[in-house]
């Protein structure tokens, strides 16, 4: 298969030309080349999709041989099935309306092509990691997801925000990605290979042998699936390495959907799901997929109740579903994490360029309790972040229609049921309330309302500053806002004005990818649904690329109607709760807020989980390091090293220029003693 050849590298070779290039060429060409081979790539992928709709087999193109070390062969090769397929079209599809979307939105920005480098060298890491044959590949990917993640998320380097979160992303990651290092290496001594499908022939014969960790003898499949899960904990941002995910927002808006939706925080499920005929050799390993799954979408949405930044919603809103997929992976409903991962990518890419188009049109605010009233000002941008909510929320009649969520997320809770996991399903249950109440708070502080513009800076900015400013000078810090309101709605009703300023839908790259990425959030679902979860067409579609059990799939068909209904009953409940709070009695969150304070400044600082890692992590470690720096580096060695040896050729050098004196008696005294010296050794010989 030829083209997947061409869906890997064009976005290299693109990258390469744009970097290469730079300013060289003005700002068009770079984004011409990127967006072009993103919108090559994609059109390419499709096809292989559909080709697997119909029964594909897998497809193996070897590229190049990398390592022959020893026993240890790695090559590089390219591996197509029905797994590959779906990543590839999220990748490149998401991939292709971001590099559109950034034409408008970044357009005011002088480092255009260095963006659209980024973008493009992003997308083929994680086109590497989806259709890595081994695990060495795999990690390759892994670890260039990161450094362009890294690279995008600093992009406004003059901004110190934007530094501190790029550097926290990075090293979280390198924690998660210590653990996937462990696990492939103790996945090579035990398996005495990389390739991915020699690994998941064997797995199943190493089921209840043990293995020497940490001093003492454990199950060997439970040590190599734990640790390669820590990787994909760092890398999909589940609860305990999450922290980087939220500060990731500080990157451009098209960063915040390439990363959140579609591509990097989605590695860690492709990784659980390619490998889980390893995950089920432990039933122990599963567990702990499901808890850590089902804790992070009930953390992440507490925290999603109280923010004020729109693109921080969204940001713990992803974090959740994340959740979902793992703890649908956890038991054992991988169709299900797939297909949420699918629908997923278009409804969340949706409402993240729809916060951009949001922002765009209010001058760069971020906070949404300086919105209102939007919906008639940006009706393109509207719809489509309705479309989104709705795909999110899960909206929906079984059997009838539904939107793209509505599928997904209720497979998944209705699997968890049906695989006796009924405490994995009610929080999956209790969690789509939650999601439900913050997608409609923010549809309803934003579109709805009278509006409260007048009391925005940057609003202000707008009207008193007729040249407006760039990207880079006013991006907004999360935290600026702090002083405005002691409560998360304390402006909720006041003022009428409008600060003289009239917001505008954005130019039609904006608005273009919006009105795409609505079609796949409303119709997604429905159209591709049985290929994934149902019994006889879920089994024919994968093929063996990942453990689907048809079994469980035919008990979701036989669970209660109640257990059905349960996830939008839950959403109905989310969605009155928010009307009646933000439309029917717009006092009552400010009321709640004061009258639950500490359980309201818990959530406000994300179960303080960033306090405590700094009280732990950070200050002994720049403690550590300042302790080494002063009495270690300063006052040891400089002071014997390089300090002290100076010193000590220039305390000689002192004492030789004392005897150079110019007087020749001194010089025939100092030649005298020599003289005596030497004659003193010789007869003492």
């Amino acid at each position: 298969m030829t083209s997947i050849l061409f869906i890997v590298f064009l976005p290299l070779a693109a990258s390469i030309l744009a970097g290469f290039s730079n300013k060289a060429f003005g700002t068009a060409f770079p984004k011409i080349v990127t967006t072009l081979a993103l919108f090559i790539a994609c059109a390419l992928s499709w096809p292989v999709f559909i080709h697997y709709l119909g029964g594909g087999e897998k497809i193996v193109t070897p590229v190049l041989s990398f390592i022959n070390s020893g026993t240890m062969h790695v090559s590089w090769s390219l591996r197509v099935d029905a797994l590959t397929a779906v990543m590839l079209v999220v990748v490149t599809s998401v991939s292709a309306l971001v590099h559109l979307y950034s034409w408008g939105y970044m357009s005011d920005d002088p480092d255009q092509p260095r963006f659209f480098a980024y973008l493009s060298l992003f997308t083929f890491a994680m086109l590497m990691l989806v259709t890595a044959d081994n695990l060495v590949q795999m990690f390759f990917g892994w670890e260039g997801v990161g450094l362009a993640s890294y690279l995008l998320i600093g992009f406004w380097f003059r901004k110190p925000s934007a530094n501190a979160a790029a550097i926290k992303a990075f090293v979280v990651n390198r924690v998660g990605d210590l653990g996937f290092m462990l696990g492939i290496f103790g996945t090579f001594l035990v398996f005495k290979t990389v390739s991915i499908d020699e690994i998941l022939t064997a797995a199943p014969h190493m089921a209840g042998s043990t293995i020497g960790f940490f001093g003492a003898r454990f199950d060997t499949m439970t040590v190599l699936c734990l640790l390669l899960f820590v990787g994909a904990c760092g890398k999909s941002a589940q609860l305990g390495l999450h922290t980087w995910l939220p500060d990731a927002m500080e990157g451009p808006t098209p960063v915040s959907a390439l990363i959140h939706a579609a591509t990097m925080v989605t590695a860690g499920v492709f990784m659980v799901c390619r490998l889980s005929p390893m995950f089920e050799t432990s039933p122990f390993a599963m567990h702990v997929v499901m808890t850590i799954g089902a804790a992070t979408c009930f953390f992440a949405a507490t925290c999603g109740l109280v923010q004020t930044d729109i693109k921080r919603v969204i940001a713990y809103s992803t974090c959740s579903q994340l959740g979902y997929m793992f703890f649908a992976a956890g038991c054992g409903a991988y169709g299900a994490a797939m297909f949420h991962l699918f629908t997923h990518a278009f409804f969340k890419a949706l409402l993240f360029l729809g916060a951009g188009s949001v922002i765009h049109a209010m001058h760069h605010e971020q906070d949404m309790r300086y919105y209102g009233g939007l919906r008639k000002s940006i009706p393109v941008t509207f719809w489509a972040m309705m479309a989104g909510t709705l795909a999110i929320t899960g909206v929906g009649i079984e059997g009838v229609f539904g939107f793209a969520g509505f599928y997904s997320k209720d497979a998944i809770i209705l699997s968890a049921w049906a695989a006796n996991q009924q405490g994995a399903s009610i929080v999956g249950i209790l969690v789509a309330l939650l999601t439900s109440f913050y997608s409609w708070r923010l549809m309803f502080l934003t579109f709805w309302g009278k509006p409260r513009w007048a009391q925005s800076e940057h609003i202000q900015h707008a009207v008193h500053d007729a040249h407006g400013h760039g990207h880079d000078d006013h991006a907004h810090d999360d935290h600026g806002h702090a002083a405005h309101a002691s409560h998360d709605h304390g402006h909720h009703a006041h003022d009428d004005g409008t600060a003289g300023y009239h917001p505008h839908e954005g130019p039609l790259p904006i608005l273009i990818p919006l009105i795409v990425l609505s079609i796949g959030a409303v119709f997604a679902g429905f159209g591709f649904h049985r290929f994934f979860i149902d019994p006889t067409a879920g089994e024919a579609y994968w093929r063996g690329a990942l453990a689907f059990h048809e079994h469980l799939s035919e008990a979701v068909e036989e669970l209660p109607m109640l257990v059905k209904l349960a996830a939008t009953i839950a959403m109905l409940l989310g969605l009155v709760s928010a009307w009646y709070a933000y439309i029917a009695k717009p006092g009552v969150p400010a009321a709640v807020a004061k009258q639950f304070s500490v359980l309201y400044d818990f959530l406000l600082h994300k179960w303080y989980f960033d306090e405590l890692y700094d009280l732990i992590f950070v200050k002994p470690a720049f403690a550590l390091g300042r302790f080494f720096w002063h009495r270690g580096d300063e006052k040891t060695i400089n002071r014997f090293g390089p300090d002290g040896s100076a010193w000590m050729v220039s305390l000689g050098s002192r004492v030789a220029g004392r005897l150079q004196t110019g007087y020749l008696y001194t010089y025939a005294f100092v030649m005298l003693i020599g003289l005596t010296a030497a004659m003193t050794w010789a007869i003492t010989r």
